[in-house]
C-alpha cells in the first residue's frame, strides 16, 4: 500500500514538471523561436525548478528511507520509492521530455494552417 503511494505522489510530481517544461516550449515557440532553440531554453529556465523539486524530497525523506528504529517498516518503502523516483525523474523529464518535443512540435509547426473561414452572411444593423 506505502509503495503505491509513492508512486502516486512520484507520478504527480514528474507530471506537474513535465507540463510545466511543456508550456515553456510552448511559450517560446509562439515567441517565434525555432523549435531547438525553444526545447534549449526551456530546458535551461526549468532545470534549476526541477531539480530543486527533486532534490528537496529526496533530502526530506532520507533519513524515513534509512531508518531502522520503530514504526520504520511502515514508512521506510514509500520513503525508498520518493527517493529513488526523485533521483531520476529529473535526469529524465530533462531528456525525455525535450526529446518528444522536438519530435512532435515540430510536426505540428510544418502542420498546414487552415484558411480562416470567409464570413458572409447578415451585415449587422
Amino acid at each position: 500500500m506505502a509503495i503505491s503511494l509513492g508512486f502516486i505522489s512520484l507520478f504527480g510530481v514528474s507530471a506537474m514538471d513535465g507540463i510545466l517544461l511543456i508550456s515553456y516550449i510552448r511559450r517560446n515557440l509562439d515567441h517565434g523561436h525555432r523549435i531547438d532553440a525553444a526545447v534549449i531554453a526551456a530546458g535551461d529556465t526549468r532545470m534549476r525548478q526541477i531539480f530543486m523539486t527533486g532534490l528537496s524530497a529526496c533530502i526530506g525523506l532520507v533519513p524515513a528511507a534509512i531508518s531502522t528504529g520503530i514504526g520504520s517498516q511502515v514508512q521506510q518503502p514509500l520513503a525508498c520509492v520518493i527517493v529513488g523516483g526523485m533521483l531520476l525523474s529529473p535526469i529524465c523529464s530533462l531528456t525525455v521530455i525535450p526529446i518528444f518535443a522536438r519530435l512532435f512540435m515540430a510536426r505540428d509547426a510544418r502542420a498546414p494552417q487552415p484558411a480562416p473561414a470567409p464570413e458572409g452572411g447578415k451585415a449587422a444593423a
